[in-house]
């Protein structure tokens, strides 16, 4: 399937990953919906504006279509606006390792305290490295979801 999002989303056990970056950046983001069928999400990246369709994931968790354009930070900011419930913010940090690049991401305000790191997979059992400081999986997790944790922030579980 076109559009076909693979990836797998762990726990951090320690803040190595930092030393070990490429790049960070900062992002703001938040959803017009939180329907588990069909997310729409509002990102601001730097100076760059995303709007991301999201399906419904697989079993496992692992895999469902995504959708995303680029739209002016000034358009994301007035979506920002319509948002449901908490617009989460974080500091993403990209950690190249073997053929993938981990993005982990520190919570900042209502998810301070919890970070997660993400890698992209070709397909689902696709071999990757596991750096030192990757934690328990939580892939498949309802509550560890973008979306859930806008709805339910990490310092209320």
């Amino acid at each position: 399937m076109e559009h076909l999002e693979i990836e797998r989303k762990f726990l951090v056990t320690s803040d190595a990953y930092q030393q070990e970056a490429a790049s960070s950046i900062r992002i703001a983001q938040g959803f017009l919906s939180t329907d588990p069928q069909r997310t729409v999400r509002v990102r601001i990246m730097g100076n760059q504006g995303f709007l991301t369709v999201k399906g419904a994931s697989n079993a496992s968790g692992t895999s469902r279509f995504e959708w995303e354009t680029e739209i002016s930070a000034a358009e994301a900011t007035n979506l920002i606006d319509l948002c449901k419930d908490v617009i989460l913010e974080k500091v993403r940090f990209m950690v190249p390792l073997g053929d993938h690049v981990f993005e982990v991401d520190e919570f900042l305000g209502e998810n301070k305290g919890l970070v997660v790191a993400e890698v992209e997979l070709q397909h689902e059992d696709e071999f990757f490295e596991r750096p030192s400081w990757l934690g328990e999986e939580v892939t498949g997790q309802k509550e560890y979801y973008n979306s859930q944790l806008s709805q339910k922030p990490f310092t209320e579980w």
